[in-house]
């Protein structure tokens, strides 16, 4: 028996019917899940009640805790006032521009409440009910307790008013709409308990390292590397990456070779966050204004906590490149302009001058497998921060207008590979990619 044309169209239309009300149910099905997923853990907000004034210990430690968190550094254009907002972070997605966190109460945060500004930091929700970009990062910030919340907010309220609209946002489609951030959250995204847990066997020291290295100091925000879609996975965390930005790299923190303090003394990573240069190390680029904004102000006892903890972050070395020997011809070059350029201040053998210049034979920052760094230091220069222990810190001069793309890689060839050094030489092509 065959079948008519007629019969065989509709049969094949309820067959597409069929499959798209599935798709439509399997969709919706999709949506209510990621819906769920993004409202998990939040309470209803409550009228704020008349609030009894702020006391002066409580803006005090907000204002310890905005130093911690490093909110200046965002929250601040460059050449802007404090904490207006306006500044670009640049992302993979497309631009960023920070919100306005003085009180006005147009375009600050003058009519937020202590719940609202609470739900920010630990549901990423600002107070209109947007899901908030992950370029502010409260996938760590969520883990700060409701007390210190509320005593950053009482600082944040003491801070002088600036009128300053918010910029909007250039992201490329899809990424600037509500419903792609919403998967995000639902991917990549959950809100920490109310309070942060204890780890068993740990004593108040550590506990306290991990609540500000996980938390307020977001140090996973950077040192951990991120998918296609700017996720961090668990099993990444710690092991470095490229900045948002793409032109310095955040070495791993799991890695002796690279970042890693597991090693060292508690007390020379302690100085190195408040001093930004300890003998044989020394602190440069993003960093440099991590420690210059924030680290710097730490507490001793709460940056040998930090230190404390960082020590105990397990063990994993990070894969390298085989080091493959440079052409002589390159070689040679590097060493005629290490002669001409750095010897100076570097030595004859890469061994710096302790306390003003930093060694370069077995630097750890110029032998990184990814030469972003160093070569951003040649091209730019590179200056070390300005802090209470080290106020009057030396620099480096830019050589990208002196050197050209050739020379460059020569140079930093030369560094990353004499004194036996095991880092994979680097090529003109690589040096006219840096962004």
């Amino acid at each position: 028996m065959t079948t008519s044309r007629a019969e065989w169209r509709r049969s094949r239309a309820g067959r597409v019917v069929a499959v798209l009300a599935g798709l439509g149910v399997l969709g919706m099905v999709m949506g209510a899940w990621v819906a769920a997923l993004n409202v998990r853990g939040e309470a209803p907000l409550r009228p704020e009640a008349t609030r009894a004034p702020a006391t002066a210990a409580q803006v005090a430690q907000g204002a310890y805790l905005a130093r911690v968190g490093n909110c200046i550094g965002c929250h601040t254009a460059p050449g802007g006032p404090a904490l207006a907002g306006g500044r670009a972070v640049t992302t993979p997605f497309g631009t960023v521009y920070s919100p306005n966190l003085t009180p006005d109460p147009v375009t600050g945060l003058g009519a937020w409440t202590s719940d609202e500004f609470w739900r920010a930091l630990h549901h990423g929700r600002s107070r209109d009910g947007r899901l908030l970009y992950p370029a502010f990062p409260y996938p760590q910030f969520t883990q700060v307790t409701r007390e210190d919340a509320d005593a950053l907010l009482a600082y944040l309220r003491s801070v002088p008013p600036v009128v300053q609209p918010q910029r909007p946002h250039a992201l490329r489609f899809p990424y600037g709409t509500q419903a792609a951030l919403a998967v995000w959250r639902a991917l990549y995204f959950r809100p920490a308990d109310a309070l942060p847990r204890p780890v068993p066997g740990q004593d108040a020291t550590w506990q306290r390292g991990r609540y500000l290295v996980e938390g307020l100091g977001h140090c996973a925000a950077c040192h951990s590397p991120r998918d296609r879609l700017g996720g961090v996975r668990d099993e990444q965390a710690w092991l470095g990456g490229p900045m948002p930005a793409g032109d310095w790299v955040a070495p791993s923190l799991a890695d002796p070779q690279q970042a890693g303090v597991q090693r060292w003394p508690l007390e020379t990573t302690a100085r190195l966050l408040r001093d930004g240069t300890v003998p044989g190390a020394s602190v440069s680029g993003p960093m440099a204004e991590v420690v210059f904004a924030s680290t710097q102000h730490l507490t001793p006892d709460d940056a040998l906590a930090m230190a404390r903890y960082l020590a105990t972050l397990p063990e994993r070395p990070v894969a390298r490149a085989m080091a493959v020997q440079a052409p002589a011809a390159q070689r040679e070059l590097g060493q005629r302009l290490y002669t001409r350029h750095c010897t100076d201040c570097h030595g004859d053998q890469g061994e710096g001058r302790p306390g003003r210049f930093p060694a370069l034979a077995g630097n750890r920052a110029v032998t990184l497998a990814d030469p972003h760094n160093v070569l951003q230091m040649i091209r730019h220069g590179g200056f070390a921060p300005s802090t209470a222990g080290h106020p009057r810190p030396h620099g480096m001069p830019p050589f990208g207008h002196v050197l050209d793309a050739e020379a460059q890689a020569a140079v930093a060839t030369y560094i990353r590979q004499a004194w036996g050094a095991p880092a994979p030489a680097i090529s003109a092509l690589e040096v006219l990619r840096l962004p």
